[in-house]
This record gives C-alpha cells, structure tokens and sequence, in this order.
C-alpha cells in the first residue's frame, strides 16, 4: 500500500512538472519574427490511445524508457526484426489549421485521440536567440514534444499557448508531435453538452516564433479608465538579464517617445499626459502604430484609444452614449465545411455584419481566433468576448474553476489592447445555484483585476416575475455583478408565438443598461409559406418583427445580438429536411443566403432612432 502510495505521489509531482513547462502567452505574435508550421502534417487516429499508454494502461510520457510504442518518438524499424507498429511518414496527411471533422469523412463524428506529426528544419538568426513553439488553438486537450521530449499539456480548446523549444531545435530533421484529444469531459469547460459541434484538431495557426536571448514578453498601452489624456501601461522583460533594461516607447503620430528602464522584476510601468488623442470609435476606427523597442528588441502593433463605461442605464463609449447593434456569432467558416480559422473567413463574417447594420458582435460562445478582434479594430466593430462556461459545468471542483480562469485570463492576456473589445462575458445561460455564484464572481473579479478598463457581463435568464407568467424580469444574484445586464429570451419560439410577444411585459429593477444578447428562431433558407408556420423565412422574419417591438418597450434597452448571424452545424439539430443537423436560426444560411430576417433587423438597425437621450 505505501509503495502504490508513494507511486501515484510520483505520478502526480511529475505531472504537475510536465505542465508547468508551458511558458507565459506570447503577445501579439502577430508582429513578431515566426516561421509558420501550418501545411499538411501526418496523422495517425488512435481510439485506444495505443500511443499513449502501455498495455497496463501506464502512460509512457511518464515512463524512464518507454519503447518504441509511445507515438511522441516518432521511431522507424532499424531493420526487418524489429517490431514498430506504427509510422508517421507513411499515414495519412490533412491540413493544418483545421479541424478533422471536415477534412475526413470516416472522422466526421469522431471524438477521441488523434496524433499529429510534423517534420521540420530550423536554423536561428543569432545563436542566443530563443525559439517558440505557437499554438493558435487546439481542440480540446494538447500533449505537446518535440524531438521525443514533452513539452507540456494545454487544457481548453479555444485558447492559445506556446512552449520554448530553443535547447530542443536542431537545424535538420525537427519533429514536433501533438496527440490532440477533443472528448467531452464532466469536468470540463465547455462540459458535455454544447450546441455547437465539437470540431476537434489543430484548428488554428502553428508557428515558430524567435526573440532574442531577452526580450519584450508582455504590455499594455491604454487610456486610464478615469482620464481620457493620460495613457497608461506597462512593459515587461523575459530572460536572464530582464532588470536595469532600457526600453523605448514610440508613439509617433502623437508625438510620444518615452524612455523607460525595467525594474529587477524586468517590468516598467508609465504615464503619459495627451492632449492630441483622436479616439477610437465605431464611426472612426483611429488605430496607432505603437513602437516598443528594448536594447534591440523591437515590437510593434496598433492600438486605438477610447473608453467605455456605464453611467446608470447607459453604455458611453468616449463619454457619449451608443446603442449597441450587435449579432451574434459562431467560429464557422463561411466558405467551407468546419472550424473558422483564416483572415478571410473573419473578413466575410464582419463584412456581413456590418452590411448588417451592426456596430457590435457578440463572439459566442468562447474565444474566437484572433483574426476577428484585429479586424473589428479596424472595421469599427465592438466586442464582447466569452469565456466557455456554458449551461452546466462542474461548479463545486476546483480543477474546473482552475480551467476557466485559465481560459478567462488567456484571452483577457492576447486581446488587452484592442480597443475593439469592451465586453469581457463570464458565462452563458447558467443556472442559479451557490456554488455557480461563487464560481461567476470569483471569474469577474480576477477580470477586473487583470483589466479595470473593460466591462463585465454574462448572458443570463429571464423569469418571471412575481409568478406573473406574462411579466418577465432577471431576478439572478449574478445580475448584481455585472456592468451590462445582458439576459437570452426566446419568446415565440421556445415558448409561445411571435404573437406572444405583444402580451409581454417586463419588470427590470436593476439601474443598468440592459443588453439582449440573444432571441431568434430557425428557419430553413428557401422554405417559404405563413408567417405563422414554423421553419419558413416568413416566421423568423415575423418573430424578429415582434420581439423588436417588444424590446424596444423596455426603459434601459441599450442594444441586442440575436442568434445568430450563419446558421452552424450542431449535433442536437436532427430534424430530417429542415435541420439536417444544422442550427437554422441564422439570418443566412450556411451557403451564404440571406433570410428575409436579415433586412428586418438591417432595417430596424439602420432606419430607426435608436440613440435614446
């Protein structure tokens, strides 16, 4: 007992070492020196996880001498009597990002293992530099080596992570394997039961990223919450010699060029005063060119200035009052089958936006890549961002609590300086209990504490109120945290018809701006009959014509994003000739036709007087 005790205390503290090997987010890789790594890469399906463990269910990643089993070395036979099961080089290919769901037909319902391999030469521009292993994202669970040694495990399928490979690269014959798991877990975050598909595989972008020996690991360049002529920030230094390092902040067009120097944790933070700033805004998407540059180190990105806030039940946005015109939107690509990983998908889908009407998206229902957020800093486009705590998770285990402020503060760490995102959301359509309210509040106040300049919200429940079934109000305890009371309703589809919203009421006690962040209904792009027939454009149109009406009754109405803007692939959607396992509640279909919907809700944003004085 003592030695199957002191065995399994082993396990777990070399475990713990395996993950914490993960270095600290690169940010904005997207101006960094990189090599990308996407391409065809080899793969192998393994169900049993056959790679993974030994035949005593003993993982070999933790084994002294593993054999030549463990997928991760990616061994070949050295001659006819030697036994290897497997080989990379000769298995199949698919693309990577992607995910392999579209790629193969025989994976389309796959959930499980499936390992990847690719091979690869590198040469440093300087022999001190370090290197880099980026992941845009990996569906769900990532074991990461390279060269036959363990890098780490990421957990969450929609957050990016990097290792350090430097003391591992050789300049011929590189080999990175990632055995990529996309089961839905219990304790997961999302948990089991989502109403999205479950696209597993390496679904964004892979690449190498180099930096100097040290080098600029993290800042934020931002408007003082509280004073709209003072930018605030930080810059921090990674390496060895991080303290007493000199460090240049440029901001050209304004001016700026401030001289720093870091302290002994290598981090330097400053103000500075700023009479000439053109602010951000959806009318005039003002960016910058940000230079920081340590001792040769030289990063740049482009940064708008605005703020946001609420003032009872108003949303300001540099201090004027905006209404937000949103929709909703799910990571799907408009041109093809699967995930959404390329410049272009995020193009198409904010240009539909914004044909819209819309100067808002709802990014749902987790971190989409990061494609859209640079974009919507361009195009004018305000954010809400989500956090994958969705319906039922496991409130009461710590390890999941764990899970979702990694995923929270991932991407609050990746999108801190787009000014585009002003909406961080903790959840969507949670049920009230005591455990889940100390799990939300505790997920708000680590995103105040990570960023004060944003705003926070979580896609709740209406009730009714007072037992009144025609009276609907938010009676959640989780409505008091929030900056933005934002709540889902579907009246006319899950309850009632479109009809029903004229006899609705509501009841919001809270002094807040209240926000819809979704209603809809589905329809069938083409299928056409009454407005009172289910699944034709004409019911969705009708639906969107009542429940604008319905809203708009409601005093601190600040804006909506309805459900949803494509129609998406979801496993819960069976219906033969009309959902064919398709999510029909977007206003286009999922080859790019528009529903009649669409130009009821472009109409009501772009004809009706919606900034409330």
């Amino acid at each position: 007992m003592k030695k199957l005790t002191l065995f399994l205390a082993v396990l777990l503290i070399c475990n713990h070492v395996l993950l914490a090997q993960k270095t600290a987010l690169l940010i904005n890789t997207y101006n960094r020196s990189s090599t990308s790594l996407n391409g065809q890469w080899n793969y192998i399906v393994d169900p049993y996880e056959n790679g993974y463990y030994n035949y005593r269910y003993e993982p070999f990643d933790q084994q002294e001498n593993p054999g030549k089993g463990a997928y991760f070395l990616n061994a070949k036979a050295d001659g006819p009597t030697d036994l290897v099961e497997y080989n990379f080089d000769k298995s199949e290919s698919m693309a990577v990002p992607s995910d392999w769901n579209s790629q193969s037909e025989k994976l389309f319902y796959y959930e499980g293992t499936v390992w990847y391999k690719k091979s690869f030469d590198y040469k440093k521009q300087l022999d001190d530099n370090r290197v880099f292993v980026y992941f845009g994202a990996v569906n769900y669970q990532a074991d990461v080596y390279m060269n036959g040694k363990k890098l780490g495990t990421h957990i969450g399928g929609f957050t990016p992570f990097n290792y350090e490979v430097t003391n591992l690269l050789k300049e011929k014959d590189n080999f990175l394997v990632v055995k990529v798991d996309n089961k839905r877990k219990k304790e997961g975050v999302p948990t089991l039961n989502t109403d999205w598909w479950n696209y597993g595989g390496i679904t964004r972008e892979v690449k190498l990223v180099e930096t100097g020996a040290t080098y600029i690991a993290d800042y934020v360049v931002q408007l003082d919450p509280s004073n709209a002529k003072l930018i605030k920030g930080f810059v921090t230094v990674n390496g060895k010699e991080a303290s007493d390092k000199n460090v240049e902040l440029r901001i050209p067009e304004l001016g700026i060029h401030k001289k720093l120097k870091t302290d002994k944790e290598g981090k330097v933070s400053f103000e500075i005063k700023q009479n000439r700033i053109e602010y951000w805004s959806t009318n005039n998407p003002k960016l910058y060119d940000v230079e920081i540059e340590m001792e040769g180190d030289k990063l740049k990105d482009q940064i708008g200035f605005r703020t946001i806030r609420t003032k009872g039940s108003y949303i300001l946005l540099n201090e004027e009052q905006v209404f937000l015109k949103g929709i909703s939107i799910h990571e799907e690509s408009p041109f093809r089958e699967g995930r959404a990983y390329t410049k272009e998908d995020a193009v198409q889908l904010l240009e539909w936006a914004k044909e819209l009407g819309c100067n808002f998206v709802r990014l749902a229902h987790y971190p989409h890549n990061e494609h859209m957020v640079r974009l919507a800093d361009q195009m004018g486009l305000l954010v809400w961002e989500e956090n994958p705590v969705y319906w039922t998770i496991d409130w009461e285990n710590a390890a999941t609590y764990e899970n979702a402020e990694n995923q929270l503060k991932t991407v609050i760490s990746r999108d801190k300086n787009r000014a585009s995102v002003i909406i961080w959301s903790m959840a969507n359509e949670t049920p009230n209990s005591e455990a889940r309210n100390i799990f939300l509040k505790r997920l708000a106040k680590t995103a105040k504490q990570m960023d004060p300049t944003r705003l926070i919200s979580a896609a709740l429940e209406q009730s009714a109120y007072q037992d009144k079934p025609n009276v609907k109000t938010i009676s959640d305890p989780f409505a008091d945290v929030v900056d933005v009371l934002s709540f889902n309703q579907y009246i006319g589809w899950y309850g009632g018809t479109p009809e029903t919203c004229k006899e609705i009421q509501w009841v919001i006690e809270q002094d807040k701006p209240v926000f819809i962040s979704e209603f809809g209904a589905g329809a069938k792009q083409g299928l056409h009959g009454d407005k009172g027939t289910r699944w034709t454009e004409e019911y969705q149109a009708y639906l969107y014509e009542e429940t604008l009406k319905m809203l708009s009754q409601i005093e601190q109405f600040q804006g909506c994003s309805p459900w949803i803007l494509v129609d998406f692939r979801s496993p819960r959607r069976p219906l033969p000739e009309i959902q064919d396992g398709w999510n029909r509640k977007g206003l286009i279909s999922e080859d790019g036709k528009k529903k009649q919907a669409f130009s009821v809700l472009q109409a009501f944003y772009n004809n009706q007087g919606l900034q409330k004085k």
